[in-house]
Formats: C-alpha cells, sequence, structure tokens
C-alpha cells in the first residue's frame, strides 16, 4: 500500500535558515508519517517548491496516479493566493486533482492551506488592508476545500486551524519558520492530524 503527499513547499518541507536551523534543512510531514506508519504502508512525498495548482494537476498523472496509491494527501494553493490568483481558480484547479483521484480509486485528502504571517505593527491602515486582504482569500479558499470534502464525504485536515492564533487569524510564532512556510513542530503537527484522524484507522497501528 502507498500514501502519496503532494503539493508545493509546504509537501517538500521547506524551510528558510534561522539561528536555529542555520542549513534550511527540509523536514517534509511525510517523512513523520513514515515512522508512525511502521512498514505498513509506504508513504512518497512528492512536493515541488514554488508550484502553482495549475502545475500541480499538468503531473498529477503521473507522480500520483501511475504510482496507485490507495491516498492523496493533497496541499495547495499558497503560491497561487501569493499571486493574487482567486479562490475559485485556485478550487477549480484543486478540484480537478480531486476528481482525477476518485475516478482512479485513490481516496484524496484534502487539506486547508496555512495562514501566513507578517508583522504589521506600524505599516498602518494600508499594511492591516493588506493582510486583511491576504486573510479573506484564505478564508474563502479553505471553505471551499471544507465544503467539497464535506459533501464527497472524504477525510480531510483543517490545517489553516491547527495552526493559527486565535486574535489575529495570522500563523502562529511557534508553527511559522518564515511567515509563509512551517516549522519543523508545524510540519510535525501535520503529520499527525493526517496520521490521527485518518491513517491510524485505515492502517494497522505498528508505532507510536
Amino acid at each position: 500500500m502507498m500514501i502519496v503527499c503532494f503539493g508545493d513547499s509546504l509537501t517538500s518541507g521547506f524551510q528558510s535558515p534561522t539561528p536555529e536551523n542555520p542549513t534550511g534543512k527540509e523536514m517534509p510531514y511525510g517523512y513523520y508519517l513514515q515512522e508512525w506508519l511502521g512498514d505498513s504502508v509506504e508513504v512518497q512525498v512528492c512536493g515541488v517548491c514554488g508550484e502553482l495548482t495549475g502545475e500541480m494537476a499538468l503531473r498529477f498523472g503521473h507522480d500520483v496516479l501511475q504510482q496507485q496509491p490507495s491516498h492523496v494527501v493533497l496541499l495547495g494553493g499558497t503560491n497561487d493566493l501569493g499571486w493574487n490568483a482567486q479562490p475559485v481558480e485556485i478550487m477549480r484547479n484543486l478540484v480537478k486533482m480531486y476528481e482525477s483521484a476518485r475516478a482512479a480509486q485513490v481516496v484524496p485528502i484534502p487539506v486547508t492551506v496555512p495562514s501566513i504571517r507578517v508583522d504589521v505593527a506600524g505599516g498602518g491602515p494600508d499594511a492591516e488592508a493588506w493582510i486583511g486582504q491576504h486573510l479573506s482569500r484564505r478564508t474563502q479558499l479553505n471553505s471551499c476545500i471544507q465544503e467539497y470534502a464535506l459533501v464527497k464525504g472524504l477525510p480531510w485536515i483543517d490545517l489553516f486551524t491547527a495552526t493559527i492564533e486565535s486574535e489575529t487569524g495570522q500563523l502562529a510564532a511557534q508553527y511559522s519558520n518564515d511567515g509563509l512556510h512551517l516549522t519543523t513542530g508545524g510540519y510535525r503537527l501535520l503529520a499527525r492530524l493526517l496520521y490521527d484522524q485518518v491513517f491510524a484507522k485505515a492502517f494497522p497501528r505498528v508505532q507510536e
């Protein structure tokens, strides 16, 4: 059995260099998932940094469907949002991949896009309006992802809610590597959510 973790830099586990992680070592959440699942299933990590959902859709057949996995964890849209794409456009690409997986008897697991973290102190109304607009589009996209999963009866992971700072709606400092990518703790949290909410039920529990 196989699980494919498919997406952009949030799937590849990208981290910008920091004093705590000077090399910027990648820490894909799929690595943690593999540890917890043990030998009961193979976990493949297939993330491309900087990729848009349209580009993801183009390689979906080769990188996912040809592998014939039982599940594909699909996290995409962060880069599209960074280029000011509209949520409906992003969702159209995500749905193409969800539906292609379902048609091939592969269970897609949609993941909501995490928030961003920006220091707007002293930036005035323009800065606050900017971050508000970015958060609004994330909320719209994530609502579409959630609705699709619920309508189709699919397991899904709300990474956005799990990693936000409740008072601001921004990515919580403990999960923010550079304001966009996750810390090691953030990637580990995504793996734990997937394991606890989906794969502990789908596959035998081998190890903690």
